[in-house]
């Protein structure tokens, strides 16, 4: 592990890239109930899926809140930015629910020198076939690779915030024809 840390130190300008990991909610960490879609937003599922992945540490996870992304208000916005903020730390995945995570991502603005990834999935990571999983790993690696700013990391692409939309019919995220600004 060491000589691993030492060459990625190397590559990327640093001895460890310690990963941030703020959970809110969204249908990566829906529980169903029963055929009728009823549901509550568990636990995160973030830390299992790291240690089912064998991802090595250093992380931290802070559950900051269990939400549907519809329920996300501005006031939950900017706690998700404060919190980034005030954390000493300069790599973020932030999991989130895929229906506001856009507007989300885009109310962070300018975050310094701070790389920040919100990813989600569009079937909850409990379900056998799932996107979680991917969308997790694929959001780790851009965290990691990724010079600072905010992006979205779904449907096995990385999107700078404000270039990217839901589309819902399609079930995937895709690029804007015109990007969105803060």
């Amino acid at each position: 592990m060491g000589l691993r840390r030492e060459i990625i130190g190397k590559i990327f300008g640093a001895n460890e890239l310690p990963i941030t990991f703020i959970s809110t909610g969204g249908t990566i960490d829906k529980v169903y109930f029963d055929a009728l879609s009823q549901f509550e937003v568990g636990e995160s599922v973030v830390s299992h899926i790291l240690r089912e992945a064998l991802v090595p540490e250093p992380h931290e996870q802070i559950e900051l809140m269990r939400k549907d992304s519809l329920e996300i208000t501005d006031a939950d916005r900017a706690l998700i930015a404060k919190t980034i903020r005030e954390h000493s730390g300069q790599h973020f995945i932030v999991t989130h629910g895929t229906d506001t995570m856009t507007d989300s991502a885009l109310a962070l603005g300018d975050m310094g020198d701070r790389t920040i990834v919100f990813t989600g999935a569009l079937t909850p990571a409990r379900f056998r076939t799932n996107d979680a999983v991917f969308n997790l790993g694929m959001a780790v690696a851009a965290v990691q690779t990724a010079p600072p700013g905010v992006y979205i990391a779904m449907s096995g692409q990385i999107f700078p915030a404000g270039a990217v939309r839901k589309n819902r019919e399609r079930r995937c995220f895709e690029l804007l024809e015109t990007p969105s600004t803060n």
